[in-house]
């Protein structure tokens, strides 16, 4: 999965990791950054979704599409497609340009939508990643858990470095009899839990 990524894939991965590094040094406003994970969360999110049952992937907050670059390396080894979540039209219209670019939309749905309707009608959740806004977190992890396939994986970015904003989700999970949950500290640190 990692040894033979597509030059297409990997060009714009680098081109969204260049503009990200010069967002932040910029000083470019939270809203109008990218806010994309770190390239060692991109493999492990990528190597826990190939290794989850069979099931609906789920994303929820695309930006410009950098951590679906990473899930759609799982999605072409399983055969299985991404639907991702996004409700601004800016990093909407940067997401269809990545996965344009990348030619990867043969894998990835994008959903100019919010999650939080869209989730009510997804069933069978194998895989999900969360990296959207903080105050949503909760209430998408309360609509993920019980759609979700035994074995399935829910995946929250952000677990170390807004520990606090996202202190009741993390202590609903680690305390969910539903799910065996962990934090692992890789990037910016990683809710991750296992449906019972």
């Amino acid at each position: 999965m990692f040894t033979d990524i597509p030059t297409a894939i990997l060009n714009r991965m680098k081109f969204l990791e260049e503009k990200d590094e010069k967002d932040r040094k910029d000083g470019t406003s939270h809203w109008h950054r990218l806010r994309q994970i770190t390239p060692d969360t991109g493999r492990f999110i990528a190597l826990m979704a190939a290794a989850t049952p069979k099931g609906n992937w789920i994303e929820v907050g695309t930006s410009a599409g950098y951590s679906s670059l990473w899930i759609s390396l799982a999605c072409r080894q399983l055969s299985n497609t991404l639907t991702t979540y996004e409700i601004f039209p800016a990093k909407v219209e940067q997401a269809h340009e990545t996965f344009s670019e990348a030619g990867v939309e043969d894998v990835i749905h994008l959903v100019e939508e919010d999650a939080l309707k869209g989730l009510k009608e997804i069933n069978d959740v194998s895989f999900c990643f969360l990296d959207a806004e903080k105050d949503v977190y909760l209430r998408c992890y309360e609509l993920v858990i019980p759609r979700m396939v035994s074995g399935g994986i829910l995946i929250a970015d952000n677990a170390t470095t807004h520990k606090e904003d996202l202190s009741m989700m993390i202590g609903r999970a680690l305390t969910d009899e539903r799910v065996d949950a962990m934090v692992v500290p890789v990037g910016k640190g990683e809710l991750v839990c296992r449906k019972i």
